[in-house]
C-alpha cells in the first residue's frame, strides 16, 4: 500500500513536471517567438489604361489569361489616328516647300546689289526663311505625335503576368488615361506578414522565413524589410493641426501589428499565387535567436 502510494505521487508529479513543461513551451511559441497567422500575399497590379481614346476593336485575350511582356492586350480603331498621320505628313512636305521657296528668296536677295534691294528687305527675308524653318520644325514635331498617337492604338502589356477581373469587350469605348483592365506581375509576388510589436525584437532583416498557406502550400523565403511606420488611429489633427487624443480607458493594451516584407526565394512547382490570399508566416526559433547575439 504504501508502495502504491510513492508510486502514484511521483506519477503525479512526473505528469504536473511534463504538462509544466508543455504549457510554458506553448506559451513561449504563441508570446514570444516570431510568428502570425495574419500573412497576406501581395503582387504589384499594373492598370492598363490607353494612350488614346477609341473604340476597342480587337480583344485577344481573356480573364486571367498568361501573358508576356509585350503582347497584344486591346487595339483601338485606329482610323482616326491614320488619317491624322497622313495629315502631318501632308503638312510636312507644305512647310518643307514653303521654307526651300524662303530660302530661296533670301539668297537672291543677298546676292543683289545694295542699290537694287534694301538692308531691310534682306533682314525681312533672312527672317521669314527663320519662321519658315521653325514651322517646318513644329509639322515635323506634329508628325512625331501623329505616328506615336497611331503606334499606341495598340495597347501592349508592359510586363509578365496575368490578366484578372477583365471588365472591357470588343466595341467598348476606351478613354485615354481610363484603366480599363489590370495585370497582376508575375515576377513580383512577395508576403506581408503582420507580426505584434512584442515580437519584432526576434526579427531580422535576412532571417528565413516559412509561409503557409491556407490552401496546404508552403513557401520558403526570407525577411526583407520592416515596415517604419504605421497609422496613428488615436492621433489625428485637429484644425487647429494640434493632436487631437482621445482618453482610453482600456484595461488590456493590445499590441499593434507592423507589417514585416517576406521575399518568396522558392515555389513548389503547381502552387498557384493569387494576391491577396492569406497564409501564416514562421520565422524558427533558432534563426531568429541569432539577432540577440549581434
Amino acid at each position: 500500500m504504501y508502495i502504491r502510494n510513492i508510486l502514484g505521487f511521483v506519477i503525479t508529479i512526473v505528469i504536473f513536471a511534463i504538462a509544466t513543461l508543455i504549457g510554458r513551451s506553448l506559451w513561449v511559441h504563441y508570446m514570444d517567438e516570431p510568428w502570425t497567422r495574419d500573412g497576406r500575399v501581395r503582387a504589384n497590379i499594373i492598370n492598363i489604361a490607353p494612350d488614346v481614346s477609341g473604340a476597342v476593336v480587337g480583344l485577344p485575350v481573356h480573364d486571367n489569361q498568361p501573358v508576356r511582356k509585350g503582347d497584344l492586350l486591346m487595339q483601338i480603331d485606329p482610323s482616326h489616328y491614320q488619317i491624322a498621320v497622313e495629315e502631318a505628313v501632308a503638312a510636312v512636305a507644305a512647310r518643307k516647300a514653303e521654307l526651300q521657296m524662303r530660302r530661296d528668296d533670301a539668297k537672291r536677295r543677298d546676292d543683289l546689289d545694295n542699290l537694287v534691294v534694301s538692308k531691310e528687305s534682306r533682314d525681312n527675308a533672312t527672317h521669314s526663311a527663320s519662321a519658315a524653318e521653325a514651322a517646318y520644325q513644329q509639322a515635323l514635331a506634329t508628325l512625331d505625335a501623329a505616328k506615336l498617337n497611331l503606334e499606341r492604338t495598340r495597347v501592349i502589356s508592359p510586363v509578365d503576368g496575368y490578366v484578372t477581373n477583365l471588365a472591357v469587350f470588343q466595341g467598348d469605348y476606351a478613354i485615354a488615361g481610363s484603366a480599363k483592365l489590370a495585370i497582376v506581375d508575375s515576377h513580383s509576388f512577395w508576403v506581408y506578414g503582420y507580426f505584434e510589436e512584442t515580437k519584432l525584437p526576434h526579427v531580422a532583416i535576412g532571417d528565413a522565413a516559412e509561409m503557409r498557406l491556407m490552401s496546404g502550400g508552403v513557401l520558403q523565403g526570407h525577411v526583407e524589410s520592416v515596415s517604419r511606420g504605421i497609422y496613428d488611429r488615436d492621433n489625428p489633427q485637429s484644425r487647429e493641426l494640434l493632436a487631437d487624443v482621445n482618453p482610453t480607458f482600456n484595461w488590456v493594451r493590445l499590441a499593434q501589428r507592423v507589417p514585416v516584407r517576406i521575399k518568396i526565394d522558392s515555389v513548389p512547382d503547381g502552387l498557384i499565387l493569387s494576391a491577396g490570399t492569406t497564409c501564416t508566416v514562421v520565422i524558427p526559433a533558432k534563426l531568429s535567436t541569432k539577432w540577440v547575439a549581434r
